[in-house]
């Protein structure tokens, strides 16, 4: 005799059995789990058009994505000298969406001198040449930035769109070293702003003043972010064979996605290290700058970074802890809370326990590295890290025994010189 089939229930079917591996507890998570998932389905599909939660309205300081496409900055705050405040506000006459994007301009700049002079215990020159003033790489965390403000412009956009050069860098250079009482030591190239920046490619500065340095057998340090550099192979093998150049690339993150929103017109990584390839399969000594870390964001990648530019060739390393002084303080907030909101105090809390309670601390011998228990960890990880690779078990000196000042034009050569 046929037994009836029973009444199935009404509404969704109920979720699918547990295997019998699973106990009692497991099963009741699984089906709490299938109860939630069908009553957001059910609210979904509820929703309307007028349901629907707007974005929230961009801050009225800072600059629309599209006109900073490229650019590190977010905002274009006036220069800390200024008297004038600028804010943006739409009168109705124009609409902001009609203002043009932020482009590069390069303005000429004639010094006096070409030197500038260090008395910093913090670096390891004492003297340095910088071609350009602005960057157009826009890393948001460039110490340089502040400089803008004797321009009278910003530390933000303007820093990296409104860039100076100065063309007659080179003569300078050569009438400077040429002076009788001059004495030589190395010279930094790069360290304010990056020589080699794209704006390179056409004033060729960087090159004209490797090629006095050269002719004056004058040494030199460079660093750098960009793989132009390579371009100078021509220059910089022979300097390298006399002990006269060494290359230092600056490489802060190996994610090239946060590289493109930190250092946005900078090199990639890979970049980067096949640069310090090529120049050390070339003969050029190189080292790595692990510089800035940055606490929460990149301090993670300290060995990684250093594992990889030892592959790449360089045999000395260092780093520099961020530093946000002046206007960089802002703008780097900014930066953070837009692309780490969920970061943002953490890392903010761990700058101020770098600096004693502030978020930077200007003290010679602490504000590259910091002070307390993580700014102590990291140097213990790169101390590690360094020895464990063999960097800098050798450091490479450069040598002032190869300068001359070859004879100027009009100049009468010496009584006893090569050419009587």
């Amino acid at each position: 005799m046929q037994r009836p089939a029973p009444d199935r229930p009404s509404g969704p079917p109920p979720p699918p059995s547990a295997p019998r591996h699973l106990g009692r507890l497991a099963q009741q998570r699984r089906d709490a789990r299938a109860l939630e998932r069908a009553e957001a389905a059910r609210d979904l599909a509820g929703l309307s058009d007028m349901d629907a939660v707007a974005p929230a309205p961009m801050p009225d300081w800072m600059v629309e994505a599209e006109r900073r496409r490229g650019r590190g900055a977010l905002s274009n705050p006036a220069g800390r000298f200024e008297p004038h405040s600028r804010e943006r506000f739409d009168d109705g006459w124009q609409g902001l969406d009609d203002l043009p994007p932020f482009r590069t301009s390069v303005t000429v700049e004639k010094p006096r001198t070409i030197i500038n002079r260090n008395e910093s215990p913090d670096v390891g020159f004492d003297r340095s040449i910088n071609p350009y003033r602005g960057c157009e790489h826009g890393c948001v965390y460039c110490f340089a930035r502040p400089t803008h403000a004797y321009q009278g412009l910003s530390a933000g956009l303007d820093f990296e769109t409104k860039l100076f050069a100065k063309p007659d860098a080179p003569e300078l250079l050569a009438k400077e070293l040429a002076k009788p009482g001059y004495e030589p030591r190395t010279i930094a190239l790069g360290i304010n702003t990056d020589g080699y920046q794209p704006i390179e490619r056409e004033w060729r500065l960087t090159r004209r003043i490797l090629e006095v340095l050269r002719d004056f057998g004058h040494p030199v340090g460079i660093v750098t972010k960009s793989a132009l550099v390579v371009r100078d192979f021509d220059i910089l093998g022979p300097m390298a064979e006399k002990g006269l150049v060494k290359v230092a690339l600056s490489i802060t993150t190996l994610d090239a996605k946060l590289a493109r929103i930190m250092e946005p017109r900078a090199a990639t990584p890979s970049r980067r290290l096949d640069t310090l390839r090529r120049l050390s399969e070339a003969g050029v000594p190189t080292a790595v700058l692990v510089a800035p870390v940055i606490p929460a964001v990149t301090d993670a990648e300290l060995e990684r970074i250093l594992d990889a530019a030892v592959a790449a060739g360089a045999t000395e390393a260092g780093y520099v802890m961020l530093r946000v002084p002046l206007e960089i303080r802002d703008l780097f907030r900014e930066w953070l809370l837009t692309h780490f909101p969920d970061r943002y105090r953490h890392v903010l809390s761990l700058l101020k326990e770098l600096h004693g309670g502030r978020e930077y601390d200007s003290t010679f011998g602490q504000r590259m590295t910091g002070t307390g228990p993580y700014a102590w960890t990291l140097a213990r990880r790169f101390e590690i890290a360094a020895e464990r690779l063999g960097l800098n078990r050798r450091h490479t000196r450069l040598t002032t025994r190869h300068f001359t000042r070859p004879p100027q034009k009009g100049e009468q050569l010496s009584l006893f010189g090569e050419g009587i």
